[in-house]
């Protein structure tokens, strides 16, 4: 009882209650959220992304990242959680075929400018994906196909764009999400043991090189790749084996490692462009 004498709650539990029972979210304006996933592995020596070929209209025909909305009523989903289904369903790539339960899975932006979907405002939030030797995919969902895309194919321009001329164009806003998800990639394989996800569990320092050189788009100096891998406490550590396969020119077969507990690298790796860049 306040000194003019009228009631005043003092829960705000039952306050809660009360704006909840009279929220009316028609008040507002509509607003979807998908997710998009860009997943990456390396095919035949080369940085490949996953696309899939849109089945529908908008953009029907279009090559795509994989993705969809996220369901928020029936059948509520965490947005990781999306994303993997999306993946899953418009490629085939589940943990019944063994990928997926190997794939890095982290979020890389989200994207919201207004009119990036001609249907209505549309919030996405993109997924970055790595995993060693994923397989085909199968087109399911609303996917008229899938299929892995060598990176370089896509005329990708800095500023997020394709290439005048470019055959492959990508619905939406994805040419700008793809190049982000580029960068990002090529920045944590500089400062972290990321690289390692595009590794089978036991790999040689020459199958890890070729990473590097397939995601950098660069060649990298095999001595001295090798020093610098080794001189980074907990990148990589031994198995004590050898790989089946002997080294290149008749040589000694290269030793096994795999992936250590380091969760950062110091030193860094650096691009050789951006160690020119900082000299």
């Amino acid at each position: 009882m306040t000194s003019g004498g009228s009631d005043v709650s003092t829960d705000p539990r039952r306050d809660e209650g009360d704006f909840l029972a009279g929220y009316d979210p028609r008040d507002y304006d509509p607003v979807s959220v998908t997710v998009d996933v860009v997943a990456l592995t390396i095919r035949d020596g080369s940085l490949n992304v996953l696309l899939v070929r849109r089945g529908q209209a908008p953009f029907a025909g279009m090559w795509a990242l994989p993705g969809g909305f996220v369901r928020g009523v029936q059948d509520a989903e965490d947005l990781p959680d999306a994303a993997v289904r999306e993946l899953s369903e418009e490629t085939g790539l589940s943990a019944k075929r063994g990928p997926l339960e190997r794939i890095h899975l982290e979020q890389l932006a989200t994207y919201g400018t207004p009119g990036r979907d001609p249907r209505m405002r549309v919030i996405s939030v993109a997924y970055l994906v790595f995993a060693p030797e994923l397989p085909e995919p199968e087109a399911g969902g609303d996917a008229a196909d899938a299929a892995w895309t060598p990176v370089e194919r896509l005329g990708l321009t800095d500023g997020g764009d394709q290439a005048p001329g470019t055959t492959r164009k990508l619905a939406f806003d994805h040419a700008r999400i793809l190049t982000d998800g580029l960068e990002r990639a090529r920045s944590k394989l500089e400062y972290t043991p990321l690289a390692t996800a595009f590794c089978a569990p036991e790999f040689t320092i020459p199958e890890l090189r070729a990473v590097y050189e397939a995601v950098w788009g660069e060649e990298l100096h095999a001595g001295n790749f090798h020093r610098k891998v080794l001189s980074v406490p907990g990148f990589v550590e031994s198995t004590g084996a050898t790989s089946d396969r002997g080294g290149r020119k008749g040589g000694p077969r290269p030793k096994l490692y795999r992936a250590g507990d380091a969760r950062l690298l110091h030193p860094a790796l650096l691009r050789p462009s951006r160690e020119e860049e900082i000299r």
